[in-house]
């Protein structure tokens, strides 16, 4: 699934991936920073916290949307298929100028959203410039092709890592969260040997990639991104792998992000913090590269 089309006279709003565990009493820099791009004080921000089978789930995020300012705050009990049908949800996300996908199963995610008309509506929100954040689950059905489940702790292997549809927001890249907590390096590097195509984006509980309408993401948070691109990979074994047996992988690169680091997703360029930069732009080409 591709991203859904940006007119000429439009860009893309903002994809923020969170690796869960977020910050939600302190000083909520995430949050705060979503609000911001939202519309701050005229933010509408709608969330959809059909991932998670907690009830408080949706209240604790209207909570932490609204002290930050936030104009209004929703959250939708999408619970079932059906429930998608609902008109006010979609009057209520086409009036949205920010939307938030909480964590929870990813699976769960998938099979009540996918293909349905609630899915639409994000993809062709984002596509008019509304930026939408996803913590844990939320974050990895971002992509095209969703981390579904897999062993943490492992080599790469074949085996090691289960995907699914997810909604398209990106076709660059394939996220996993918890990602420094649970050592999920082995299962992101699996992931990218299906297909070098992808940049892998592992990312950490506290840490955002605010990834903008230029394809530059830039960290934001108190954990880290690793990123796995397999552009210039030499060699995989994983075509002619067993089940279980590990894999070669030859001519990775691999970036770890702090805050303020940024990454060029079109370029495969990472670039140091730079506190003199705007949020989220991108400086010239030969400055603060990592090559």
């Amino acid at each position: 699934m591709c991203p859904a089309p940006v007119s000429k006279t439009q860009e893309r709003g903002f994809i923020i991936p969170i690796g869960g565990g977020e910050d939600r009493i302190k000083e909520m820099q995430i949050h705060r920073k979503f609000v911001e791009l939202s519309g701050g004080k005229d933010a509408f921000i709608v969330v959809i916290p059909t991932a998670s089978m907690l009830e408080e789930t949706g209240p604790d995020y209207h909570r932490i949307f609204s002290e930050l300012g936030a104009g209004k705050v929703e959250y939708l009990p999408i619970n079932h298929r059906a429930d998608c049908d609902n008109p006010e949800f979609s009057q209520m996300l086409d009036d949205a100028t920010g939307i938030f996908m909480t964590g929870g199963n990813q699976l769960r995610l998938s099979a009540i959203l996918g293909g349905t008309l609630v899915v639409q509506k994000i993809r062709r929100a984002n596509a008019a410039g509304v930026p939408v954040a996803g913590t844990s689950a939320g974050a990895s059905i971002m992509s095209e092709h969703m981390v579904a489940g897999g062993q943490g702790n492992e080599s790469p292997a074949e085996g090691t890592v289960s995907l699914a549809p997810g909604i398209g927001l990106t076709n660059a890249v394939i996220i996993d969260q918890h990602f420094t907590q649970r050592n999920r390096l082995g299962r992101l590097l699996t992931a990218t040997s299906f297909n070098p195509f992808l940049i892998g984006l592992g990312i950490d509980e506290d840490t955002a990639a605010f990834i903008g309408p230029d394809n530059v993401l830039e960290v934001v948070g108190s954990g880290t991104v690793t990123v796995v691109d397999a552009n210039h990979l030499t060699h995989s074994s994983m075509w002619a792998a067993n089940p279980g047996e590990a894999l070669s992988l030859l001519g990775l690169r691999l970036d770890v992000l702090g805050e303020g680091c940024r990454y060029d997703l079109t370029a495969h360029i990472a670039y140091a913090p730079d506190k003199h930069m705007a949020f989220c732009s991108l400086p010239a080409a030969d400055e603060n590269t990592s090559d």
